[in-house]
């Protein structure tokens, strides 16, 4: 599947672009379990051979490695690439920008991104497979005398902006009657964060896996959980107004973010590869990678009328606290590319 790779060196805001893969008919050598991934309703459609589309690919989440593997975009009829993200709001802003077409990203990048009027759309959801398990904690270092969400009063929390752990973060204060002026906020990529917690520069970080599980492996502890009320396990994908308006492109982007969420589906039943995949994109050890697929393990879905309610409700937070300074509403920024009733978990995919 792979034609060429480059390296491509350069920064988009905190954007870390990937290597790039282009993807297109029959150059494989050994053809993957989903070389023949279309759906049997899609024809060839010669029309999208002009086309290439770039995935967000945020924080190493697989998806490259995955496409390599499966196969899954062998047969389209159109070429693929990925650009590598270090978290949520670069991608978004990429994505309004039309530098990329798709990504996923957490509950919060698509409200930040909204507040400062970008062109994109939310189109798809990425439902957590295991709601009961938290993707994203709030983490104290080993010894800290924190217990609770109200002990964080007055104390230095490391915080992706604009992120959904900026969203946690937001929640668990409001939770125990705090604000962001009760607490500070330290704005930190995810690289950054880490080592303020690990130098003590910070009293909490809040963060997702797997530098969470990783983090607490290494004796961190969790102070908050990253789970309803307080927080979300579902994601978002994103796409380009620019895409999304032409008819014959969107048609074409359709069938991308089916295949993609094909090879996740694939991914999920196959959870020793899945953890090689995402060892490979994150350069961390295979069991550190194998502790947080829970985090990684979705069903993409439309976008419901409830996950509209959940984002608006976060959005509304936002603006409250003061985090962005512009309403936003979630309604207008939602563009389903998926037909009703569509489950990436109920496709049958290849062993």
């Amino acid at each position: 599947m792979r034609i060429r790779t480059t390296r491509v060196i350069g920064a988009v805001g905190s954007l870390a672009l990937a290597s790039t893969l282009v993807a297109c008919g029959s150059e494989s050598d050994t053809a993957g379990p989903l070389s023949n991934a279309a759906d049997a309703s899609d024809a060839k459609h010669p029309e999208w051979s002009k086309y290439t589309f770039t995935i967000g690919d945020n924080g190493g989440d697989g998806s490259q490695a995955l496409a390599k593997l499966t196969g899954v975009f062998d047969n389209a009829p159109y070429k693929v690439r990925f650009a590598r993200f270090t978290y949520g709001p670069p991608l978004v802003q990429a994505a309004a920008s039309g530098d990329i077409d798709l990504g996923s990203v957490g509950d919060v990048p698509p409200i930040t991104g909204a507040a400062k009027e970008y062109g994109f759309k939310i189109v798809a959801v990425n439902r957590s497979l295991t709601p009961d398990q938290a993707l994203e904690n709030i983490i104290v270092p080993k010894g800290s005398k924190l217990k609770t969400a109200a002990d964080l009063k007055g104390k230095r929390i490391a915080v992706p902006q604009g992120s959904s752990a900026h969203g946690l973060a937001l929640n668990a204060l409001k939770s125990v009657g705090l604000t962001p002026k009760d607490a500070k906020l330290v704005f930190l990529d995810p690289a950054a964060g880490a080592t303020a917690f690990n130098t003590g520069k910070v009293d909490a970080w809040a963060i997702w896996n797997p530098q969470s599980a990783i983090a607490v492996k290494n004796g961190a502890r969790i102070l908050v959980k990253g789970l309803p009320p307080i927080d979300q396990t579902s994601s978002y994908y994103v796409a380009s107004d620019k895409s999304l308006k032409d008819k014959t492109k969107r048609a074409a982007l359709t069938d991308v973010l089916k295949r993609l969420s094909r090879e996740f589906a694939w991914a999920v039943k196959h959870p020793d590869q899945y953890a090689r995949a995402l060892s490979q994109e994150q350069g961390i050890p295979p069991a550190d990678a194998k502790a947080s697929l829970a985090a990684y393990s979705n069903r993409v879905t439309p976008v419901e009328q409830s996950d509209i309610e959940l984002e608006q409700k976060l959005a509304d937070a936002f603006l409250e606290a003061g985090q962005i300074t512009k309403k936003v509403d979630v309604e207008s920024i939602t563009d389903n590319l998926l037909p009703a009733g569509y489950d990436s978990s109920k496709l049958k995919v290849t062993s």
